[in-house]
């Protein structure tokens, strides 16, 4: 067997022309007529590492850890595979990886390719700046000096990073095409921000605004006038369009090859991302808007070629695309998984999950049933009780500080440790460099995203609000989840795990 899954970052399905969008996606609606639509799929962890290490481990991180890399007692699907005989190849322009807090997923793959020039990635290296190169920029994005000088050596959209990863990926199916027992990774940084598409994609989306490059929005509140919100939606739009483009490229070379017949195609995103939506933009620093935690995933299996074109309502989420990939390939399901196979989907409409647990490191923790979703912040933002437990004390772009080992102790307390013991440090001790702003908006919150599909209002449903917690510390309890999880949500801690 063979599997080719594609994952891009910030792919906003209600964008997509499959899920009711209306921007120009052709190819993704193109690729759910050959494949099962899930409908219901959820975020786990986030945002782009813990979904990660989500996708590579089968279980929730967000409740034990902040953005960090793979740990020593982690299970990851990659390394599964690579002792089951399977290869596995990584091709990516996502930089996380390469930065302090990432820089242990990538070598679980028997081999991989690294593609430079995205966002903040300290590729180009210029001691003097061309002159007047900042005042190109509208002003809210001068700040981001390291993505201007990485846009000036991208002069063709040859040059683009997202074109040289799916070339990469024809190359390596040219070479490996008719060998068998392989999985190719092919991740996409795009259409995370900055939204820097070619004149062809970004003339299908035209607007008024006339002033200096407008495509990389700060992660706040919604401060800017009608023209530049267009501007910045129409940036998105068309850097989403240029995704649909070379995903359709690969579907041709399925085509052309018949790989249809052999080969697992899954396509999916870590998280969405707000436009505007909520008077919000991004991700991470808000409640997580059905924009940011519903997400699209499509698959492909030859041997539920006859389900082409069906779609799933069942719930589904992040951490069940690990055994998921095991399952393709024959490979046992470790008992630390909390995720389940999704290949019985594909067969039939079935109920997988009864609620799905989703969140931030040190925000709310949030459940849904696929129709209600309930938001639970802690009862005190500031004074909560928050530790880490890692034994790879390395945040998204730095180490940990001193301050940050001051009451540091090494425990054992979870199952899914294995023989390992872990650091518990206190969290929050320092101000950490790329860990996101303040929280806000954190107020606890139940929505009905049937009747209520854009989350404008709160719903006073008690008798709900309590069947959502009960399943919420359910998940907590299966996750083992630390007390200090339940406490700073104003629970008590239960005596018991639940039977799995």
């Amino acid at each position: 067997m063979r599997t080719v899954f594609v994952l891009f970052d910030s792919l906003n399905r209600h964008a997509l022309e499959c899920y009711g969008g209306a921007c120009t996606t052709p190819n993704f609606a193109r690729f759910a007529e050959r494949g099962v639509t899930f409908d219901t799929h959820y975020v786990g962890s986030m945002p782009c590492m813990p979904a990660r290490r989500e996708m590579q481990t089968g279980r929730h991180n967000f409740l034990h850890r902040s953005w960090g890399p793979l740990e020593p007692f982690d299970v990851s699907f990659a390394e599964v595979l690579r002792k089951h005989g399977t290869y596995s190849h990584l091709i990516s322009d996502h930089y996380h990886y390469w930065s302090d807090g990432g820089a242990t997923y990538h070598s679980r793959f028997s081999t991989w390719e690294f593609l430079r020039g995205q966002a903040w990635d300290p590729y180009h290296a210029l001691v003097r700046p061309p002159d007047g190169m900042a005042e190109r920029y509208h002003p809210m994005q001068r700040d981001r000096y390291q993505g201007m000088l990485n846009r000036e050596v991208m002069k063709t959209e040859e040059d683009h990073s997202l074109t040289q990863c799916f070339d990469r990926a024809f190359r390596f199916l040219d070479t490996n095409r008719e060998a068998d027992d392989w999985f190719l990774q092919l991740e996409c940084f795009d259409p995370h921000e900055p939204f820097i598409a070619p004149e062809r994609f970004r003339s299908l989306y035209p607007t008024d605004y006339d002033g200096p490059i407008l495509d990389w929005p700060q992660y706040e509140r919604v401060a800017e006038s009608p023209g530049e919100i267009a501007e910045l939606r129409a940036n998105y739009a068309a850097l989403l369009t240029m995704c649909d483009w070379y995903f359709g490229k690969l579907l041709d070379y399925f085509d052309a090859h018949d790989l249809w017949k052999d080969t697992a195609l899954i396509v999916t995103t870590d998280h969405g991302f707000l436009l505007g939506e909520h008077e919000w933009w991004a991700k991470s620093r808000m409640p997580f808007y059905e924009e940011i935690s519903h997400i699209p995933l499509i698959v492909h299996h030859p041997a539920f070629a006859d389900r082409a074109g069906e779609r799933r309502s069942a719930l589904t989420q992040t951490i069940d695309l690990m055994p998921t990939f095991l399952d393709i390939h024959g490979c046992a399901i470790p008992d630390t998984v909390e995720g389940t196979s999704l290949l019985p989907l594909l067969a039939g409409e079935r109920t997988l999950h009864e609620a799905a647990l989703f969140g931030r490191f040190g925000a709310a923790t949030n459940v849904t049933d696929g129709r209600y979703t309930y938001f639970r912040y802690p009862l005190d933002m500031e004074g909560e009780e928050l530790w880490e437990y890692t034994l790879m004390p390395t945040h998204q772009k730095g180490l940990f500080a001193e301050v940050e080992f001051e009451g540091a102790t090494l425990v054992r307390p979870f199952g899914f440790l294995g023989g390992f013991p872990v650091l518990r440090l206190p969290a929050g001790r320092a101000p950490v460099k790329g860990q996101g702003a303040r929280i806000e908006d954190a107020v606890t919150a139940l929505y009905d995203t049937h009747t209520d599909p854009g989350q404008k209002m709160p719903i006073d449903d008690p008798d709900t609000e309590a069947r959502l917690i009960a399943r919420m510390i359910e998940l907590m309890q299966r996750t083992e989840a630390p007390p200090e999880a339940y406490t700073r949500l104003g629970f008590e801690v239960p005596s018991e795990k639940p039977m799995q």
